[in-house]
C-alpha cells in the first residue's frame, strides 16, 4: 500500500509515524519518541503492517550509555513496485 498522507493531515501518533515513513523512509524508536512522543512504535508498526503497508525491520547494533552493544530496530517503508502489482495470468 502506498503512503498518501500530507503533513497537514496528521491527527494522531499513527498518522505521524506514517507521514514520517513516507517523508524520511525510516524511523527508530528514539526518533519516534523525540519527534512525536510515540513510546510504542512497535505497536504502531504492527498496526500499519496489518493495514497493508510494506514495512521491514532492520536490526542495528549501537552502544548504550554504558558502552554495551544493544540491538535496535530501524523500520523501513518499502514502496510497492510496479512489478509487485502484476496480476495472475489466465490459462
Amino acid at each position: 500500500m502506498k503512503i498518501n498522507i500530507q503533513k497537514n493531515q496528521v491527527k494522531n501518533q499513527r498518522d505521524a509515524v506514517l507521514w514520517h515513513l513516507g517523508d524520511k523512509g525510516t524511523i527508530t524508536s528514539w526518533e519516534a519518541i523525540q519527534e512525536y512522543g510515540v513510546t510504542r512504535l512497535a505497536g504502531i508498526i504492527h498496526t500499519l503492517r496489518k493495514d497493508g503497508y510494506p514495512i521491514i525491520s532492520i536490526p542495528e547494533t549501537r552502544k548504550n550509555k554504558f558502552g554495551n552493544s544493544v540491538t535496535i530496530s530501524k523500520y523501513k517503508y518499502t514502496p510497492p513496485s510496479n512489478a509487485s502489482k502484476q496480476t495472475s495470468l489466465d490459462i
